[in-house]
């Protein structure tokens, strides 16, 4: 890293139910962030159908574009990061036909099995693909649209994944970045371009998207009505890692190959990195997907429900009561240790009407104690998210080519210490968790990165180790978890 004056980036970084505007800035190898706006991102129900609100999201991008402004700070550049599989359809006039579906709604549910009945087996799919296979990859959804002969389906110019769009709002550029679409269950995990077999399947071609382009690569500068909107300048905005967890895998401050790592948020992403795609028949079995990340590696992963489980608890919660995470907490630890156990990534639990009572039912279902209380039901949750881990990092090391010494878990879950403490117990190895903005710092370090203010991986990460507070967490009775893990393994259902 060269010695520079102070250089400032805005990342967008934009989840499942918040999106925040974080501001870095980096000088003589020291990296700062300040929040500059959250916003929430809702799911709106019309008819029975479940979409992003596009707009909403534009808006709050120039309101903290404007707040960058209000404060005169000179920005070196833009990027902006979302969730992945989820698009919006363009008219060749290039406006937006309608709002995006969310990869909540339940209409593709039953979509695979239909895809792999009519056009292409499950086994074949994956083979060609390289995805786990889950009811809402992007491969699905067009498929159901398609299926239920929509209207814009038909007329639909390109498709552009959610941070693409919202770039191509800023700047007028359509881009597909290569880590957004990788999530889609679309490419060619080994030449990394669409596979055109798929889109044939589809009714669709390489032409319903825009080029692909890579981590790094300039996108174009706001246009004219972002730069009246602002105030601002044209500054660059910059393809960075446009899905979160390649963002956040950027900055996992490793010291070398011998680790995996766990994403902690909504979903709980938890895996290696590899440096040829793993597509096989034992990760066929196992639905490990093969994901692009943005120093050229493979992110051979599982995707596992993770604090989802928890947040819709804690809504039901607060209807009747507030309640702060740390009470939360408070109350898990004093309830009993090892009484309910289920499995995270059952489909129940995908989004039921209300989630205390989708945990109770496969408790009971189970023959096991029905956890009642705040602090049982989520100890429930997190004991059974630490042997969910422990039964996933089991299976990668079965694929990884080296040994796997330590875990780091980065995102907004590696602040939840009780969890952390039970993942070290249950896995029997070291944890490091942090840094919590895992996905913020990864988007600003690759926009560091193409301005030539940072180097490679190694470079990034070494700035991170220097910067960032990490806490490491290291196993003190992983016997008694290993004792309850065939528990947990006996109560384990998939449905």
């Amino acid at each position: 890293m060269r010695e520079e004056k102070r250089t400032y980036y805005l990342a967008i970084d934009i989840g499942a139910t918040s999106g925040r505007a974080i501001l870095g800035t980096l000088e003589n190898g020291r990296f700062e962030m300040e929040e500059i706006n959250r916003f929430p991102n809702p799911i709106i129900d019309i008819h029975g159908f479940l979409y992003w609100d596009l707009f909403h999201l534009y808006s709050e991008i120039i309101a903290s574009l404007k707040a960058v402004k209000t404060r005169g700070i000179p920005l070196t550049s833009i990027g902006i990061d979302t969730w992945g599989v989820d698009f919006v359809s363009f008219g060749k006039d290039g406006e937006p036909l309608r709002m995006p579906y969310s990869y909540r709604d339940t209409h593709t549910f039953d979509t695979p099995e239909k895809f792999f009945t009519n056009i292409l087996s499950k086994k074949r799919t994956y083979l060609k693909t390289g995805i786990q296979i889950m009811n809402f990859n992007s491969l699905f959804q067009l498929f159901e649209q398609r299926e239920r002969h929509t209207s814009i389906y038909p007329v639909t110019d390109k498709f552009l994944f959610i941070p693409d769009a919202l770039s191509y709002l800023l700047t007028g550029n359509m881009v597909t970045e290569y880590t957004i679409a990788s999530t889609s269950q679309l490419l060619n995990p080994f030449d990394r371009t669409f596979d055109n077999d798929l889109l044939a399947e589809l009714g669709l071609s390489e032409k319903n998207f825009a080029p692909i382009v890579f981590p790094g690569t300039p996108i174009g500068a706001l246009s004219e009505t972002i730069c009246r909107l602002t105030g601002l300048d044209p500054v660059p905005v910059i393809a960075v890692a446009g899905h979160d967890t390649a963002s956040a895998v950027i900055a996992t401050p490793a010291e070398n190959k011998n680790f995996a790592y766990l994403s902690s948020g909504t979903w709980s992403l938890i895996g290696i990195e590899s440096k040829e795609p793993v597509v096989t028949e034992k990760t066929f079995a196992l639905n490990f997907t093969n994901e692009g990340g943005a120093d050229g590696s493979i992110r051979l992963l599982k995707n596992i429900c993770g604090m989802w489980l928890i947040e819709r608890c804690r809504n039901e919660w607060e209807q009747e009561k507030p309640i702060s995470y740390e009470e939360l907490i408070k109350e898990t630890e004093k309830a009993p240790a090892f009484r309910s156990f289920i499995n995270p990534d059952a489909s129940r639990f995908t989004n039921p009407k209300s989630m205390i009572e989708a945990i109770q039912s496969y408790c009971r279902e189970t023959g096991q104690p029905v956890p009642a209380t705040v602090g049982e039901i989520a100890r429930c949750i997190f004991e059974s998210l630490a042997f969910r881990y422990r039964q996933v990092l089991a299976d990668l090391q079965q694929l990884a080519d080296f040994r796997i010494k330590t875990l780091h878990i980065i995102g907004g879950g590696s602040q939840n210490n009780f969890l952390n403490r039970c993942t070290a117990n249950a896995i029997g190895m070291p944890v490091i968790a942090g840094p919590s903005e895992a996905t913020a710092i990864g988007n600003i370090m690759m926009q560091a990165k193409a301005a030539g203010i940072v180097g490679d991986i190694k470079d990034i990460r070494r700035v991170i180790r220097d910067t960032i507070p990490l806490h490491t967490f290291i196993p003190e009775r992983h016997d008694e978890w290993k004792a309850h893990y065939t528990d947990y393994i006996h109560h384990f259902q998939e449905k």
